[in-house]
């Protein structure tokens, strides 16, 4: 394997991608309170109008955005 193909490999392997459901007035509360964790984990619209959403993050964090996540002051379902 070519140090190129290792390193996608290895990057492939350390990162999460979540989907959660919310309600669309909470989504751009949480892209902004995600955005304001220090780059824990970029929040992208899925579908506006389910109010669907995906958080990339990585294994590191997860556990730290997760959890803060959980403690946001609206509900969040993950899918």
């Amino acid at each position: 394997m070519n140090p190129l193909e290792q390193a996608s490999s290895e990057f492939a392997e350390a990162g999460v991608i979540v989907s959660a459901r919310l309600e669309r007035v909470e989504m751009q509360m949480l892209d902004k309170l995600v955005e304001g964790l220090g780059h824990l984990g970029i929040v992208t619209t899925t579908n506006k109008a389910l109010g669907e959403v995906m958080i990339q993050t990585t294994k590191q964090c997860w556990p730290d955005l997760k959890k803060a996540i959980e403690n946001m002051p609206f509900e969040i379902e993950f899918i």
